[in-house]
């Protein structure tokens, strides 16, 4: 018998729901079918500026039901057909979270269906490592708010080098702005990069297995002026500023492969979608005689079908919440959390 589960995402800009079938509970994990039957999704976006916290919460409240909607009738199914509901619980932007965990609390009261928190984190390896075939791999976990290169050890996703002051994502986001570019900006930034020709002297800073970007981050925003008296060219600025961001990534994450021992390395988060980012640690991998593998964009970025199909796999071991008590958990980290399942 195949389960499905309902998976909500709310942790940042995206409002998801995600509908994912699997026999998980009766093949185990190794053997078990991904079925993703919907991934729908609405994004808060701005032409120019950043992400406001009360603004996005209002946005994630007004697309829920819509986006829920779209994603049963994608999926084909009905909410009574539905054998879970799973839900983003930590970490994130606390007014994004509780939006989807007030959505899936509602769902799973209203259903009498089992309701599951899932850690964000955690959702994108699983995800990549099922769609991947990856065993046991190295992940690169680049996002907004979250920047971490991460490996299982000991019943733990062990967190074994990470960002001193902010994510790669809002790291972009914040270097575009100041380029005069909306939210988010990391794809735009990632298309210019390719047109750079030259290098310029910026900060670099690794850190042992740690690495930090507000030093590259105000030297880049102080070279900006050059770019308006005609001094610099604007794609060798983000192609400057992007090469050496990602050569500190993938650094931090050849440490780690010659760390682990291990031979696979997997992309994760929403800068994992960056073709710079892909090529360069592709480079990487290739002379370590190691694997990347690069998970289809579409779960990449902030989605509901990793956290429908991590639903699944908890539930195989029993994680369930009460719907009402289950709580947010913005801060929650990606080693808080024991991995029973593996």
């Amino acid at each position: 018998m195949k389960l499905k589960c309902l998976g909500v995402e709310s942790t940042a800009h995206t409002f998801g729901a995600s509908v994912v079938e699997s026999d998980i509970s009766q093949k185990g994990y190794e053997k078990s079918t991904c079925d993703i039957l919907s991934n729908e999704k609405d994004t808060y976006t701005t032409e120019k500026g950043g992400l406001i916290p009360r603004e996005l919460a209002e946005h994630h409240y007004k697309v829920a039901p819509i986006v829920v909607k779209e994603a049963l009738s994608k999926a084909g199914v009905k909410l009574s057909d539905i054998d879970i509901i799973a839900f983003s619980q930590g970490p994130g932007i606390g007014n994004a979270l509780r939006c989807g965990a007030v959505t899936a609390r509602q769902l799973a009261l209203s259903t009498g269906k089992p309701l599951i928190g899932v850690n964000h984190c955690i959702a994108h390896i699983e995800i990549g490592r099922k769609l991947c075939a990856a065993t046991d791999p190295v992940m690169l976990y680049a996002s907004g708010a979250n920047t971490q290169i991460i490996c299982y050890e000991n019943e733990y996703y062990r967190v074994f080098g990470e960002t001193m002051d902010i994510g790669i994502g809002n790291f972009l986001d914040n270097f575009g702005r100041e380029l005069g570019l909306g939210f988010p900006a990391g794809p735009v930034l990632d298309k210019e990069y390719f047109k750079g020709t030259k290098l310029i002297n910026l900060p670099y800073t690794v850190k042992g297995m740690d690495l930090a970007f507000s030093g590259l981050l105000t030297s880049a925003k102080k070279n900006i002026p050059l770019i308006e008296n005609g001094k610099m060219k604007r794609e060798d600025l983000i192609h400057s500023t992007l090469h050496n961001a990602f050569a500190m990534l993938t650094e931090v994450t050849e440490r780690a492969l010659a760390h682990t021992e291990k031979k696979e390395v997997i992309l994760g988060g929403g800068v994992g979608c960056s073709k710079a980012l892909q090529e360069m640690v592709g480079k990487m991998c290739e002379e370590r005689g190691a694997k990347l593998f690069v998970p289809p964009s579409s779960v990449m970025a902030d989605n509901a079908a990793m956290i429908a199909w991590t639903g699944l796999v908890l539930n195989t071991k029993g994680h369930k919440l009460n719907p009402s008590s289950a709580k947010i958990l913005p801060k929650q980290r990606t080693d808080d959390v024991k991995v029973d399942w593996r």
